[in-house]
């Protein structure tokens, strides 16, 4: 995977984050979601990297990035915080300002960095999620079956994690082939590395991701509403038509009320767009990417 591409750690304030690089052009983070790691982006960066300089990053607490241990408040991993790291990673690799691509978690910690970062983030693109506040505000009996997970992981430590951990692969696998996508939708080399990477460092900081989007993000989310704030760059919602988001809101009018500049539409694939319809995601990301 990711042939061409180089491979570095780059050392944050917070964490040490592991990233491939390629290509060439107007920089791109692709920041991937949960269960998986920036393996995620092993079909689509390799067409983005034609027109872009990409750089993918294991989030903190995922892949081959730190997993420091959570705090007691979850702001370890908070997405102020997992979007410090991002901030610093870009800034380190000498781009000043960038378009960032998230899917399920990192277009959470993407969201986040938009706000915090304005002057630095140019665009934004976000896979198959509304914003976390909104999903607390209007959660009912079909988000919480299809979701479930949302308010298992938030349980207090280490409920979640010594039941995930009794069988860790039958998880994972639950959570890969769920959400409208078969598990035989994933390419065996990176089926191994989410597989490898969903240790038990993982799973607590994933539960720690969770944890921190039921509390501190959502005081940090409550602040940007008092204060009017809202995503000020371009912004592309794309989610999948068999998937949980599409059945539930109107993800397009539901990003309007967060950021001023929005599109979005859905492809014919479930939660995890980037492996089901690589072309197709791509060519929607290269569209939005390129426009002036």
């Amino acid at each position: 995977m990711f042939e061409g591409f180089e491979r570095e750690r780059v050392e944050t304030p917070g964490a040490e984050i592991a990233l491939v690089r390629g290509g060439d052009g107007p920089p791109v983070l692709l920041l991937h979601g949960y269960p998986q790691t920036h393996a995620m982006w092993h079909l689509v960066a390799p067409m983005l990297a034609e027109e872009f300089t990409v750089v993918a990053t294991d989030l903190r607490g995922y892949g081959d990035s730190s997993k420091p241990f959570g705090d007691e408040d979850h702001s370890t991993y908070s997405k102020r915080t997992m979007a410090a790291d991002q901030a610093s990673v870009m800034v380190s690799l000498g781009f000043d300002s960038f378009a960032v691509v998230g899917h399920d978690r990192g277009a959470r910690v993407g969201h986040r960095m938009a706000l915090d970062y304005p002057n630095r983030v140019t665009k934004l693109a976000v896979l198959d999620i509304v914003p976390t506040r909104h999903v607390f505000e209007t959660v009912g009996k079909d988000l919480a079956t299809a979701y479930y997970h949302w308010f298992f992981f938030i349980q207090p430590y280490d409920l979640p994690e010594t039941l995930i951990g009794a069988d860790p692969s039958y998880y994972l696998h639950k959570k890969l082939g769920g959400w409208g996508t078969s598990l035989e939708t994933f390419a065996p080399t990176a089926l191994a590395e989410y597989e490898r990477c969903f240790d038990a460092a993982t799973i607590h900081a994933s539960c720690e991701d969770y944890r921190a989007s039921a509390s501190i993000d959502l005081v940090h989310d409550g602040g940007d509403v008092d204060e009017g704030r809202k995503v000020v760059c371009p912004l592309l919602a794309l989610w999948g038509k068999r998937g949980v988001m599409e059945g539930i809101y109107d993800v397009e009018a539901v990003w309007q009320e967060y950021a001023d500049n929005v599109r979005g539409k859905p492809l014919d694939t479930g939660h995890f767009l980037a492996e089901e319809r690589p072309e197709g995601t791509a060519q929607e990301l290269k569209a939005f990417l390129a426009e002036q």
